[in-house]
Protein backbone atom coordinates (compact mmCIF):
# COMPACT_ATOMS: atom_id res chain seq x y z
CA UNK A 1 0.00 0.00 0.00
CA UNK A 2 1.51 3.25 -0.57
CA UNK A 3 1.75 6.34 1.51
CA UNK A 4 -0.25 9.64 1.72
CA UNK A 5 2.50 11.06 0.14
CA UNK A 6 2.15 9.70 -2.83
CA UNK A 7 -0.94 10.96 -3.44
CA UNK A 8 -0.80 13.88 -4.51
CA UNK A 9 -1.46 16.08 -1.59
CA UNK A 10 0.07 19.34 -0.69
CA UNK A 11 1.99 19.69 2.75
CA UNK A 12 -0.25 21.39 5.09
CA UNK A 13 -2.27 17.99 4.35
CA UNK A 14 0.15 15.71 4.79
CA UNK A 15 1.51 17.23 8.35
CA UNK A 16 -2.16 17.47 9.58
CA UNK A 17 -2.44 13.42 8.69
CA UNK A 18 0.97 13.07 10.46
CA UNK A 19 -0.24 14.59 13.49
CA UNK A 20 -3.52 12.43 13.25
CA UNK A 21 -1.33 9.67 13.24
CA UNK A 22 -2.63 8.31 9.67
CA UNK A 23 -0.19 5.77 8.73
CA UNK A 24 -1.45 4.79 5.54
CA UNK A 25 -4.51 5.05 3.77
CA UNK A 26 -7.20 2.94 3.43
CA UNK A 27 -8.44 1.36 -0.13
CA UNK A 28 -11.00 3.85 -0.57
CA UNK A 29 -8.60 6.53 0.41
CA UNK A 30 -5.56 5.06 -2.11
CA UNK A 31 -8.21 4.84 -4.92
CA UNK A 32 -10.76 8.21 -4.85
CA UNK A 33 -7.79 11.11 -3.79
CA UNK A 34 -5.60 10.67 -6.84
CA UNK A 35 -8.69 10.15 -8.80
CA UNK A 36 -10.39 13.93 -7.09
CA UNK A 37 -6.89 15.49 -7.11
CA UNK A 38 -6.38 14.71 -10.99
CA UNK A 39 -9.28 16.52 -12.25
CA UNK A 40 -12.95 17.58 -12.13
CA UNK A 41 -15.08 14.47 -12.16
CA UNK A 42 -17.94 13.24 -10.72
CA UNK A 43 -17.48 10.35 -8.74
CA UNK A 44 -19.89 7.38 -7.12
CA UNK A 45 -17.50 5.69 -4.55
CA UNK A 46 -18.95 2.14 -2.88
CA UNK A 47 -17.59 1.05 0.38
CA UNK A 48 -18.97 -0.02 3.34
CA UNK A 49 -19.13 2.23 6.98
CA UNK A 50 -16.08 2.57 8.88
CA UNK A 51 -13.65 2.13 5.84
CA UNK A 52 -12.58 6.15 6.09
CA UNK A 53 -14.63 7.81 3.49
CA UNK A 54 -14.69 11.03 5.30
CA UNK A 55 -11.10 11.28 4.57
CA UNK A 56 -11.00 9.92 1.05
CA UNK A 57 -13.55 13.24 0.08
CA UNK A 58 -11.85 15.26 2.59
CA UNK A 59 -8.69 15.62 1.81
CA UNK A 60 -9.00 16.12 -1.90
CA UNK A 61 -12.17 18.55 -0.73
CA UNK A 62 -10.11 20.89 1.28
CA UNK A 63 -6.96 21.01 -1.35
CA UNK A 64 -9.42 22.23 -3.78
CA UNK A 65 -11.33 24.88 -1.84
CA UNK A 66 -10.00 28.69 -2.38
CA UNK A 67 -9.55 30.07 1.41
CA UNK A 68 -9.32 33.45 0.61
CA UNK A 69 -12.79 33.47 -1.02
CA UNK A 70 -15.38 33.47 1.55
CA UNK A 71 -18.04 32.19 -0.70
CA UNK A 72 -19.61 28.32 -0.20
CA UNK A 73 -17.81 26.10 -2.40
CA UNK A 74 -18.40 22.59 -0.83
CA UNK A 75 -21.50 20.96 0.37
CA UNK A 76 -21.54 17.89 2.33
CA UNK A 77 -24.42 16.40 2.85
CA UNK A 78 -25.32 13.69 5.71
CA UNK A 79 -27.92 11.86 7.00
CA UNK A 80 -28.32 12.54 10.39
CA UNK A 81 -27.17 15.47 13.07
CA UNK A 82 -24.57 13.13 14.78
CA UNK A 83 -23.21 12.28 11.47
CA UNK A 84 -22.85 15.94 10.54
CA UNK A 85 -21.05 17.02 13.70
CA UNK A 86 -18.65 14.35 12.89
CA UNK A 87 -17.93 15.05 9.53
CA UNK A 88 -17.63 18.69 10.23
CA UNK A 89 -14.92 17.77 13.25
CA UNK A 90 -13.11 15.74 11.10
CA UNK A 91 -12.82 18.28 8.56
CA UNK A 92 -11.51 21.05 10.57
CA UNK A 93 -8.91 18.91 11.86
CA UNK A 94 -8.07 18.09 7.91
CA UNK A 95 -7.79 21.27 7.76
CA UNK A 96 -6.05 22.75 10.84
CA UNK A 97 -2.82 24.04 8.56
CA UNK A 98 -5.26 25.87 5.83
CA UNK A 99 -5.48 29.57 7.15
CA UNK A 100 -8.91 31.03 6.81
CA UNK A 101 -10.77 27.99 5.67
CA UNK A 102 -14.15 27.56 7.70
CA UNK A 103 -16.36 24.62 8.00
CA UNK A 104 -20.16 25.60 9.21
CA UNK A 105 -22.33 22.41 10.65
CA UNK A 106 -25.74 23.24 9.18
CA UNK A 107 -28.29 20.56 11.41
CA UNK A 108 -31.85 20.48 12.76
CA UNK A 109 -32.42 20.66 16.62
CA UNK A 110 -30.22 23.61 17.01
CA UNK A 111 -31.05 28.22 16.60
CA UNK A 112 -31.17 28.46 12.74
CA UNK A 113 -29.91 32.15 13.10
CA UNK A 114 -26.89 31.07 14.28
CA UNK A 115 -26.06 29.06 11.88
CA UNK A 116 -27.32 31.47 9.28
CA UNK A 117 -24.61 33.76 10.95
CA UNK A 118 -21.94 31.33 11.14
CA UNK A 119 -22.34 31.28 6.93
CA UNK A 120 -22.69 34.88 6.55
CA UNK A 121 -19.40 35.42 8.67
CA UNK A 122 -17.92 33.22 5.39
CA UNK A 123 -18.07 29.35 5.42
CA UNK A 124 -16.17 27.99 1.83
CA UNK A 125 -17.52 24.33 3.57
CA UNK A 126 -21.32 23.40 4.68
CA UNK A 127 -22.10 20.51 6.47
CA UNK A 128 -25.69 20.03 6.44
CA UNK A 129 -28.22 17.71 6.85
CA UNK A 130 -30.70 17.63 4.02
CA UNK A 131 -34.05 18.59 6.35
CA UNK A 132 -32.02 21.73 7.73
CA UNK A 133 -30.45 22.68 4.65
CA UNK A 134 -33.62 22.81 2.42
CA UNK A 135 -35.28 24.96 4.89
CA UNK A 136 -32.50 27.77 4.80
CA UNK A 137 -32.62 27.61 1.17
CA UNK A 138 -36.67 27.98 1.46
CA UNK A 139 -35.58 30.83 3.76
CA UNK A 140 -32.64 32.29 1.23
CA UNK A 141 -30.53 32.04 4.06
CA UNK A 142 -27.76 29.96 2.26
CA UNK A 143 -27.01 30.47 -1.40
CA UNK A 144 -25.32 27.11 -2.88
CA UNK A 145 -26.23 28.53 -5.91
CA UNK A 146 -22.17 28.46 -6.94
CA UNK A 147 -20.61 25.97 -5.57
CA UNK A 148 -18.26 23.92 -6.94
CA UNK A 149 -18.62 20.61 -5.07
CA UNK A 150 -21.02 18.35 -4.05
CA UNK A 151 -20.34 15.21 -1.62
CA UNK A 152 -23.26 13.13 -0.59
CA UNK A 153 -22.40 10.89 2.62
CA UNK A 154 -24.07 7.73 3.24
CA UNK A 155 -26.01 8.95 0.05
CA UNK A 156 -28.36 5.36 0.60
CA UNK A 157 -28.78 6.00 4.14
CA UNK A 158 -30.04 9.69 3.12
CA UNK A 159 -32.43 7.97 1.21
CA UNK A 160 -33.61 5.22 3.04
CA UNK A 161 -34.63 7.84 5.58
CA UNK A 162 -37.06 9.52 2.99
CA UNK A 163 -34.87 12.40 2.02
CA UNK A 164 -35.39 11.81 -1.44
CA UNK A 165 -37.58 14.54 -2.59
CA UNK A 166 -35.34 17.13 -0.16
CA UNK A 167 -31.86 16.10 -2.10
CA UNK A 168 -33.49 16.63 -5.16
CA UNK A 169 -34.69 20.30 -4.50
CA UNK A 170 -31.10 20.75 -2.76
CA UNK A 171 -29.39 19.52 -5.96
CA UNK A 172 -31.63 21.75 -8.27
CA UNK A 173 -30.20 24.45 -6.20
CA UNK A 174 -26.67 23.70 -7.36
CA UNK A 175 -24.89 24.61 -10.73
CA UNK A 176 -25.11 22.20 -13.28
CA UNK A 177 -21.02 22.70 -14.20
CA UNK A 178 -20.48 21.86 -10.28
CA UNK A 179 -18.33 18.43 -9.05
CA UNK A 180 -20.88 15.48 -7.51
CA UNK A 181 -19.02 13.07 -5.51
CA UNK A 182 -21.43 10.56 -4.40
CA UNK A 183 -20.31 8.04 -1.12
CA UNK A 184 -22.38 5.36 0.13
CA UNK A 185 -22.21 1.47 1.16
CA UNK A 186 -24.67 -0.08 -1.33
CA UNK A 187 -26.37 1.14 -4.39
CA UNK A 188 -29.78 0.65 -4.37
CA UNK A 189 -32.09 2.07 -7.43
CA UNK A 190 -32.57 5.37 -5.43
CA UNK A 191 -29.41 5.90 -5.64
CA UNK A 192 -28.79 5.10 -9.17
CA UNK A 193 -31.54 7.44 -10.07
CA UNK A 194 -30.16 10.49 -8.15
CA UNK A 195 -26.84 9.39 -9.72
CA UNK A 196 -28.29 9.53 -13.23
CA UNK A 197 -30.23 12.59 -12.90
CA UNK A 198 -27.90 15.13 -11.10
CA UNK A 199 -24.55 13.64 -12.34
CA UNK A 200 -22.24 13.78 -15.51
CA UNK A 201 -21.05 10.07 -16.43
CA UNK A 202 -19.50 9.84 -12.93
CA UNK A 203 -16.18 7.67 -12.76
CA UNK A 204 -16.95 4.61 -10.51
CA UNK A 205 -14.94 2.66 -7.72
CA UNK A 206 -16.03 -0.17 -5.34
CA UNK A 207 -14.16 -1.33 -2.36
CA UNK A 208 -14.72 -5.13 -1.98
CA UNK A 209 -17.80 -6.23 -3.38
CA UNK A 210 -20.86 -4.02 -4.55
CA UNK A 211 -23.75 -4.43 -1.48
CA UNK A 212 -21.37 -6.98 0.37
CA UNK A 213 -20.26 -6.87 4.22
CA UNK A 214 -17.52 -6.01 5.60
CA UNK A 215 -14.61 -8.27 5.41
CA UNK A 216 -13.82 -7.51 9.04
CA UNK A 217 -17.02 -8.83 10.35
CA UNK A 218 -18.00 -12.18 11.55
CA UNK A 219 -22.07 -12.94 11.52
CA UNK A 220 -23.66 -14.83 13.90
CA UNK A 221 -27.28 -16.23 14.62
CA UNK A 222 -28.82 -17.59 17.63
CA UNK A 223 -32.28 -19.72 16.90
CA UNK A 224 -34.68 -18.75 20.23
CA UNK A 225 -38.31 -18.93 21.10
CA UNK A 226 -40.25 -15.79 20.26
CA UNK A 227 -40.25 -15.13 23.86
CA UNK A 228 -36.88 -15.40 24.60
CA UNK A 229 -35.14 -12.85 22.69
CA UNK A 230 -34.47 -10.47 25.92
CA UNK A 231 -32.89 -13.53 27.88
CA UNK A 232 -30.68 -14.71 24.96
CA UNK A 233 -29.54 -10.84 24.61
CA UNK A 234 -28.86 -10.92 28.61
CA UNK A 235 -26.49 -14.40 28.00
CA UNK A 236 -24.74 -13.08 25.07
CA UNK A 237 -23.98 -10.02 26.82
CA UNK A 238 -22.96 -12.00 30.05
CA UNK A 239 -20.34 -14.09 27.75
CA UNK A 240 -18.70 -11.52 26.27
CA UNK A 241 -17.73 -9.26 29.79
CA UNK A 242 -16.31 -6.81 27.77
CA UNK A 243 -19.15 -6.06 24.89
CA UNK A 244 -19.71 -2.84 23.54
CA UNK A 245 -22.39 -2.77 21.41
CA UNK A 246 -25.17 -1.35 19.93
CA UNK A 247 -28.45 -3.53 19.69
CA UNK A 248 -30.96 -3.16 17.10
CA UNK A 249 -34.61 -3.21 17.57
CA UNK A 250 -37.66 -2.52 15.00
CA UNK A 251 -39.49 -0.11 17.32
CA UNK A 252 -38.95 2.91 19.43
CA UNK A 253 -41.04 1.14 22.12
CA UNK A 254 -38.61 -2.19 21.77
CA UNK A 255 -35.65 0.13 22.07
CA UNK A 256 -36.89 1.90 25.50
CA UNK A 257 -38.48 -1.07 26.96
CA UNK A 258 -35.45 -3.57 26.64
CA UNK A 259 -32.68 -0.74 28.19
CA UNK A 260 -35.14 -0.15 30.71
CA UNK A 261 -34.52 -4.01 31.68
CA UNK A 262 -31.40 -3.99 30.48
CA UNK A 263 -30.33 -0.94 33.02
CA UNK A 264 -32.91 -2.78 35.60
CA UNK A 265 -30.69 -6.22 35.44
CA UNK A 266 -27.80 -4.10 35.97
CA UNK A 267 -25.95 -3.62 32.31
CA UNK A 268 -24.39 -0.35 31.66
CA UNK A 269 -27.29 0.36 28.67
CA UNK A 270 -29.18 3.55 27.11
CA UNK A 271 -31.83 3.88 24.44
CA UNK A 272 -31.41 5.99 21.70
CA UNK A 273 -34.92 6.56 19.03
CA UNK A 274 -36.71 8.93 17.32
CA UNK A 275 -38.99 10.05 20.93
CA UNK A 276 -36.05 11.25 22.80
CA UNK A 277 -34.97 15.22 22.46
CA UNK A 278 -31.98 16.38 20.64
CA UNK A 279 -30.52 17.25 24.39
CA UNK A 280 -31.37 13.61 25.15
CA UNK A 281 -29.80 12.01 22.11
CA UNK A 282 -26.56 14.41 22.57
CA UNK A 283 -26.24 13.16 26.32
CA UNK A 284 -26.33 9.33 25.35
CA UNK A 285 -23.87 9.44 22.55
CA UNK A 286 -21.59 11.54 24.42
CA UNK A 287 -22.59 8.23 27.16
CA UNK A 288 -21.70 5.98 24.92
CA UNK A 289 -18.45 7.30 22.92
CA UNK A 290 -16.81 7.58 26.69
CA UNK A 291 -18.01 3.95 27.33
CA UNK A 292 -19.71 4.83 30.24
CA UNK A 293 -22.45 2.94 28.36
CA UNK A 294 -21.79 -0.24 27.24
CA UNK A 295 -24.72 -1.48 25.01
CA UNK A 296 -26.33 1.21 23.26
CA UNK A 297 -30.23 -0.06 22.02
CA UNK A 298 -31.34 1.77 18.78
CA UNK A 299 -33.53 2.17 16.55
CA UNK A 300 -32.04 1.95 13.07
CA UNK A 301 -32.79 5.91 12.10
CA UNK A 302 -31.68 6.96 15.95
CA UNK A 303 -28.45 5.10 14.91
CA UNK A 304 -27.68 6.22 11.76
CA UNK A 305 -24.05 8.58 11.76
CA UNK A 306 -23.40 6.48 14.67
CA UNK A 307 -19.36 6.67 14.43
CA UNK A 308 -17.30 4.66 16.80
CA UNK A 309 -14.66 2.43 16.15
CA UNK A 310 -14.04 0.39 18.92
CA UNK A 311 -17.73 -1.20 18.79
CA UNK A 312 -17.08 -4.93 19.41
CA UNK A 313 -20.65 -6.33 18.85
CA UNK A 314 -23.51 -4.91 16.98
CA UNK A 315 -27.04 -7.48 18.02
CA UNK A 316 -29.62 -7.68 16.08
CA UNK A 317 -32.44 -8.37 18.77
CA UNK A 318 -34.66 -8.38 15.92
CA UNK A 319 -34.30 -8.73 11.98
CA UNK A 320 -34.61 -5.60 9.93
CA UNK A 321 -37.46 -5.79 7.06
CA UNK A 322 -34.74 -4.69 4.54
CA UNK A 323 -31.34 -6.89 4.12
CA UNK A 324 -29.69 -3.06 2.95
CA UNK A 325 -30.63 -1.85 6.50
CA UNK A 326 -29.15 -5.79 8.18
CA UNK A 327 -25.52 -4.65 6.40
CA UNK A 328 -25.68 -0.68 7.97
CA UNK A 329 -26.42 -2.40 11.02
CA UNK A 330 -23.28 -4.64 10.52
CA UNK A 331 -21.03 -2.09 9.55
CA UNK A 332 -21.09 -0.29 13.16
CA UNK A 333 -18.36 -2.60 13.94
CA UNK A 334 -15.13 -4.23 12.43
CA UNK A 335 -14.46 -0.36 11.68
CA UNK A 336 -11.12 1.17 10.78
CA UNK A 337 -9.31 -2.19 10.40
CA UNK A 338 -10.56 -3.76 13.39
CA UNK A 339 -11.97 -7.15 13.60
CA UNK A 340 -16.39 -7.09 15.25
CA UNK A 341 -19.02 -9.35 15.49
CA UNK A 342 -22.52 -8.86 13.94
CA UNK A 343 -25.42 -11.25 16.26
CA UNK A 344 -28.54 -12.06 15.43
CA UNK A 345 -31.55 -13.31 17.87
CA UNK A 346 -33.93 -14.91 15.28
CA UNK A 347 -36.84 -17.82 15.78
CA UNK A 348 -36.67 -20.53 13.68
CA UNK A 349 -39.57 -19.00 11.18
CA UNK A 350 -37.16 -16.55 10.46
CA UNK A 351 -34.24 -18.95 8.90
CA UNK A 352 -34.67 -18.28 5.02
CA UNK A 353 -33.95 -14.91 6.26
CA UNK A 354 -30.35 -15.86 7.06
CA UNK A 355 -29.86 -16.98 3.84
CA UNK A 356 -31.31 -14.23 2.06
CA UNK A 357 -28.67 -12.22 4.25
CA UNK A 358 -25.89 -14.23 3.04
CA UNK A 359 -26.62 -14.18 -0.51
CA UNK A 360 -26.67 -10.11 -0.39
CA UNK A 361 -23.95 -9.23 1.75
CA UNK A 362 -22.02 -12.68 0.39
CA UNK A 363 -20.59 -13.30 3.77
CA UNK A 364 -21.42 -16.92 5.83
CA UNK A 365 -23.32 -16.77 8.82
CA UNK A 366 -22.33 -19.42 11.53
CA UNK A 367 -24.70 -21.28 13.35
CA UNK A 368 -24.22 -20.77 17.40
CA UNK A 369 -25.96 -22.47 19.93
CA UNK A 370 -27.28 -20.20 23.10
CA UNK A 371 -24.93 -20.28 25.74
CA UNK A 372 -26.19 -22.21 28.46
CA UNK A 373 -25.97 -20.92 32.38
CA UNK A 374 -22.89 -22.92 33.38
CA UNK A 375 -20.74 -21.65 30.16
CA UNK A 376 -21.13 -18.33 30.97
CA UNK A 377 -20.69 -19.06 34.40
CA UNK A 378 -17.08 -20.23 33.33
CA UNK A 379 -16.47 -17.39 31.15
CA UNK A 380 -17.74 -14.50 33.79
CA UNK A 381 -14.90 -16.71 36.81
CA UNK A 382 -12.05 -16.65 34.08
CA UNK A 383 -12.63 -13.02 33.60
CA UNK A 384 -12.73 -12.00 36.78
CA UNK A 385 -9.61 -14.00 37.52
CA UNK A 386 -7.43 -12.37 34.54
CA UNK A 387 -9.03 -8.68 36.05
CA UNK A 388 -7.79 -9.76 39.25
CA UNK A 389 -4.36 -10.30 38.23
CA UNK A 390 -4.27 -7.87 35.23
CA UNK A 391 -5.13 -5.33 37.88
CA UNK A 392 -2.24 -2.72 39.21
CA UNK A 393 -1.60 -2.75 42.84
CA UNK A 394 -2.33 0.77 44.17
CA UNK A 395 0.27 2.38 46.53
CA UNK A 396 -2.13 3.55 48.57
CA UNK A 397 -3.47 -0.06 49.97
CA UNK A 398 0.07 -0.16 51.83
CA UNK A 399 -0.92 1.69 54.60
CA UNK A 400 -4.37 -0.64 55.16
CA UNK A 401 -2.38 -3.88 54.92
CA UNK A 402 -1.78 -4.41 58.31
CA UNK A 403 -5.43 -4.27 59.82
CA UNK A 404 -6.59 -6.47 56.26
CA UNK A 405 -3.94 -8.88 57.40
CA UNK A 406 -5.08 -8.88 60.66
CA UNK A 407 -8.67 -9.62 60.01
CA UNK A 408 -7.59 -12.06 57.42
CA UNK A 409 -5.63 -13.92 59.89
CA UNK A 410 -6.71 -17.74 59.88
CA UNK A 411 -7.59 -17.60 56.63
CA UNK A 412 -5.11 -20.00 54.17
CA UNK A 413 -4.28 -18.56 50.55
CA UNK A 414 -6.54 -21.36 48.29
CA UNK A 415 -9.72 -20.06 50.79
CA UNK A 416 -8.84 -16.57 50.56
CA UNK A 417 -8.64 -16.76 45.97
CA UNK A 418 -11.85 -18.83 46.52
CA UNK A 419 -13.43 -16.35 48.82
CA UNK A 420 -12.01 -13.37 46.39
CA UNK A 421 -13.18 -15.24 43.61
CA UNK A 422 -16.40 -16.11 44.80
CA UNK A 423 -17.64 -12.45 45.74
CA UNK A 424 -18.19 -11.62 42.18
CA UNK A 425 -18.83 -15.03 40.82
CA UNK A 426 -21.55 -15.74 43.55
CA UNK A 427 -23.82 -13.11 41.29
CA UNK A 428 -23.42 -14.96 38.10
CA UNK A 429 -23.79 -18.74 39.46
CA UNK A 430 -26.81 -17.97 41.71
CA UNK A 431 -28.48 -16.44 38.75
CA UNK A 432 -28.02 -19.52 36.32
CA UNK A 433 -27.45 -22.35 38.74
CA UNK A 434 -30.75 -23.77 37.60
CA UNK A 435 -30.97 -21.72 34.30
CA UNK A 436 -32.65 -23.60 31.54
CA UNK A 437 -31.05 -24.37 28.10
CA UNK A 438 -32.74 -21.40 25.71
CA UNK A 439 -31.77 -23.84 22.93
CA UNK A 440 -34.67 -25.86 24.04
CA UNK A 441 -38.09 -26.06 21.41
CA UNK A 442 -40.39 -26.55 24.50
CA UNK A 443 -39.67 -22.68 25.16
CA UNK A 444 -41.67 -22.15 22.08
CA UNK A 445 -44.61 -23.99 23.20
CA UNK A 446 -46.02 -21.23 25.59
CA UNK A 447 -43.07 -21.54 28.25
CA UNK A 448 -43.50 -18.23 30.43
CA UNK A 449 -41.01 -15.66 29.92
CA UNK A 450 -38.20 -14.35 32.23
CA UNK A 451 -39.48 -10.94 33.00
CA UNK A 452 -39.32 -7.78 31.28
CA UNK A 453 -39.84 -9.89 27.94
CA UNK A 454 -43.57 -10.30 25.95
CA UNK A 455 -44.29 -12.58 22.95
CA UNK A 456 -42.28 -10.37 20.30
CA UNK A 457 -44.29 -8.98 17.59
CA UNK A 458 -42.00 -9.64 14.77
CA UNK A 459 -43.31 -12.90 14.77
CA UNK A 460 -46.33 -12.04 13.66
CA UNK A 461 -45.05 -10.35 11.19
CA UNK A 462 -42.72 -12.81 9.17
CA UNK A 463 -45.03 -13.92 6.76
CA UNK A 464 -45.58 -10.23 5.53
CA UNK A 465 -41.97 -9.99 5.38
CA UNK A 466 -41.06 -12.83 4.08
CA UNK A 467 -41.13 -10.79 0.47
CA UNK A 468 -38.25 -9.02 0.93
CA UNK A 469 -36.21 -12.17 2.01
CA UNK A 470 -36.17 -14.12 -1.02
CA UNK A 471 -39.85 -14.88 -1.98
CA UNK A 472 -38.05 -18.39 -4.28
CA UNK A 473 -41.86 -19.97 -4.65
CA UNK A 474 -40.61 -22.86 -2.09
CA UNK A 475 -43.19 -24.40 0.16
CA UNK A 476 -42.89 -25.19 4.27
CA UNK A 477 -44.08 -28.40 5.49
CA UNK A 478 -44.63 -28.60 9.50
CA UNK A 479 -43.88 -32.05 10.84
CA UNK A 480 -45.41 -33.09 13.99
CA UNK A 481 -41.85 -34.11 15.55
CA UNK A 482 -39.12 -32.84 17.35
CA UNK A 483 -36.11 -32.88 20.14
CA UNK A 484 -38.40 -35.17 22.32
CA UNK A 485 -38.21 -37.64 19.46
CA UNK A 486 -34.53 -37.28 19.05
CA UNK A 487 -34.60 -34.64 16.28
CA UNK A 488 -33.36 -31.24 15.78
CA UNK A 489 -33.42 -28.69 13.40
CA UNK A 490 -30.11 -29.78 11.68
CA UNK A 491 -30.82 -33.32 11.40
CA UNK A 492 -34.03 -32.92 9.72
CA UNK A 493 -32.71 -30.40 7.00
CA UNK A 494 -30.43 -33.30 6.11
CA UNK A 495 -33.40 -35.56 5.05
Amino acid sequence: MIPFSELGLQESLLKAIEDLGFETPSEVQEKAIPLLLADHIDLVALAQTGTGKTAAFGFPLIQRIDPSSRTTQGLILSPTRELCLQITKEIQAYSKYERGLNTVAIYGGASIQDQARQIQRGAQIVVATPGRMKDMISRGMVDISKIDYCILDEADEMLNMGFFEDIKDILSNTPKEKATWLFSATMPKEVAIIAKKFMNSPQEITVGTKNSGATTVQHEYYVAGGRDRYPVLKRLADTNPNIFSVIFCRTKRDTQKVAENLIEDGYNAGALHGDLSQNQRDLVMNAFRKKQIQMLVATDVAARGIDVDDITHVINYQLPDEIETYNHRSGRTGRAGKSGTSMVIITRSEMRKIKAIENKIQKKFIAKPIPTGMEICETQLYHLVNKIKDTEVNADVENYLPAINEMLEGIDKDTLVQKIVSVEFGRFFNYYNKAKDLNSNDRDRGERPERGERRDSGDSRDRGASKNYGGDGSTRYFINIGEKDGYDWMSLKTF
